[in-house]
């Protein structure tokens, strides 16, 4: 029996897009967030809490290796259809006890449209090397 948790490592995933691996993922984050009605009635000291829905969003932090960005842009700008993606992210931490009980985590967003800004030239001559942040929302997630 093993003396040490081995717990999750957040480096160990890969990030896809429309079944396209990102490259140079830096970071990926998937959030739930529960649209939620709270009542009380009288004679209750507690409030009654009950999901109505939700919003699913998450963010990409790459460095940026390909023009998927400019491309669905272009696409847009050309057809006046609003691009959307499946986003899928892994994590597979091999070492953890997640993944020996588990196997891998898998999130897949279905209907990811982008919000937000979206960069399409950064020129800094203080700068490093550029890395793109898009944030997106999902219809649903699998």
């Amino acid at each position: 029996m093993a003396t040490n948790r081995r717990r999750m490592s957040l480096r160990e995933g890969k990030v896809f897009i429309n079944g396209n691996k990102v490259l140079d993922a830096v970071k990926f984050e998937v959030v739930f967030t529960p649209d939620v009605s709270e009542s009380r009635a009288l004679g209750e000291r507690g409030l009654s809490r009950r999901w109505l829905g939700r919003d699913v969003t998450g963010t990409i932090t790459e460095y940026k290796s390909t023009p998927w960005i400019k491309d669905a842009i272009k696409q847009y700008e050309s057809t006046g259809a609003t691009p959307e993606f499946v986003i899928q992210g892994i994590q597979d931490d091999a070492n953890s006890d997640y993944y020996e009980s588990n196997g891998s985590d898998v999130v897949t967003c279905e209907g990811c449209v982008l919000t937000g800004d979206l960069p399409l030239m950064s020129l800094d001559s203080e700068g490093d090397l550029v890395q793109d942040e898009v944030e997106f929302g999902a219809y649903g997630i699998v």
